[in-house]
């Protein structure tokens, strides 16, 4: 049975479309206003809101922009006050569909099943969606330290707190990032990752605002940043702890007022993006040492995700080395090599200095140069073929 809230500040409005939705076998909620409208939105799950324009306190265009903050529901405007300029004001900014009261019940209740089935597949969208980021970027392990973070990622995505990814390289830091844009509401939205360490300090500005024409030398033409291009989704800004001064300065702005300026430019542009960011390095000593800002730090790391060293989850390398087995001998297309166990005992005995990932090249060595099954003396050979 399909849920649908009612927001209009006239009670004879709200009953009326209360009585015509349960006749229709729809479940209803209503509010009188758009501060209690919103508490229901982040509150329940709805699959069409009926929306009045015209509300004292909070009107109807404003309750819009923040439901589009948190849901994809579909939206249907409704007004006795409108005018051509408020209906395309409201599509504009993500509403479903706008009719006019008084209110003609055939054309609602079409628009009302339209809404549905928009949302029944913007669901069945984001489930096959979510299919295919759990096969490409799945999180292997049981143990204690990776069922915390899991846990953590679960809380944290559906929110839009700032979130600061700590571990060594190798950890798996963008594959969190990346659990928490897509268990997020931003999840339909762009996904934009900026490796600041590979960035030189001189053009890491114009990667992030983007740049005018003829700002500098080779600006030949007009660019977007990545602010702007992650619009609405989430920036993923890896090793942030090598992010010069600079650019940290532009960035805590951005953060703060929600706006950017063009390198070259004048003009400010309104960004609505969700910052992850990630560092190999301690920031509480880097801004000791003066290389990084403290207001900053505050700003990013709303909610601390620290990601464990392979060397601390050696229970979940089994798991990991047959997943990448898997997955790298089906990339081959070669029959799925098996392990003997004491050649599971010794990558579980092994110094993972590089942590996943180098657990994964090894796997991929194992692969192409073992036949049929992975022995121990085959580990002692090929996890350090330069040893």
């Amino acid at each position: 049975m399909a849920k649908i809230l009612v927001i209009d500040d006239e009670r004879s409005i709200r009953n009326s479309l209360r009585d015509i939705l349960e006749y229709e076998t729809y479940k209803v909620d209503d509010a009188e206003n758009g501060i209690e409208g919103l508490k229901l939105v982040n509150s329940k799950k709805f699959e069409v809101i009926l929306l009045d324009i015209k509300m004292p306190d909070m009107d109807g265009i404003e309750v819009l922009e923040n439901i589009m903050k948190v849901t994809d529901t579909p939206v249907i405007m409704i007004s006795g006050h409108g005018t051509i300029e408020t209906a395309v004001e409201a599509i504009k900014k993500g509403a479903y569909d706008y009719i006019a009261k008084p209110l003609d019940l055939n054309r609602l209740l079409i628009t009302i099943r339209n809404a549905l089935d928009k949302s029944t597949l913007i669901k069945e969208t984001k489930s096959l969606k979510q299919q295919q980021v759990s096969q490409t970027w799945e999180m292997i392990g049981q143990s204690d330290a990776i069922m915390q973070v899991k846990e953590l990622i679960d809380k944290v995505a559906p929110t839009n707190a700032r979130v600061l990814i700590h571990g060594s390289n190798g950890t798996g830091k963008e594959l969190v990032a990346r659990w928490v844009h897509e268990k997020s509401s931003r999840s339909y939205a762009p996904f934009i990752e900026v490796n600041c360490a590979a960035i030189p300090s001189e053009l890491i500005e114009s990667q992030l605002f983007g740049h005018e024409i003829g700002s500098f030398t080779s600006a030949i033409k007009q660019r977007k940043g990545d602010f702007e291009l992650a619009n609405g989704g989430t920036l993923f800004l890896d090793e942030i702890g090598d992010m010069s001064l600079s650019a940290q300065a532009k960035v805590l702005r951005a953060l703060q007022e929600n706006k950017i300026v063009r390198v070259g430019g004048e003009k400010e542009i309104s960004v609505d993006v969700r910052i992850i960011a990630a560092t190999n390095k301690y920031l509480n000593e880097e801004i000791g040492k003066g290389q990084f800002r403290e207001d900053l730090y505050h700003r990013l790391s709303v909610i601390i995700i620290e990601v464990p060293d392979l060397n601390t989850r050696k229970g979940d390398i089994s798991l990991l080395a047959n997943h990448f087995m898997e997955d790298v001998s089906g990339k081959m297309g070669r029959a799925m090599l098996t392990y003997s166990d004491e050649a599971l005992k010794k990558l579980e005995e092994y110094k993972w200095t590089g942590n996943v990932r180098e657990l994964r090249n090894v796997v991929e060595r194992l692969a192409i140069l073992c036949d049929k099954e992975v022995t121990a003396e085959d580990v002692e050979r090929y996890v350090q073929p330069l040893g």
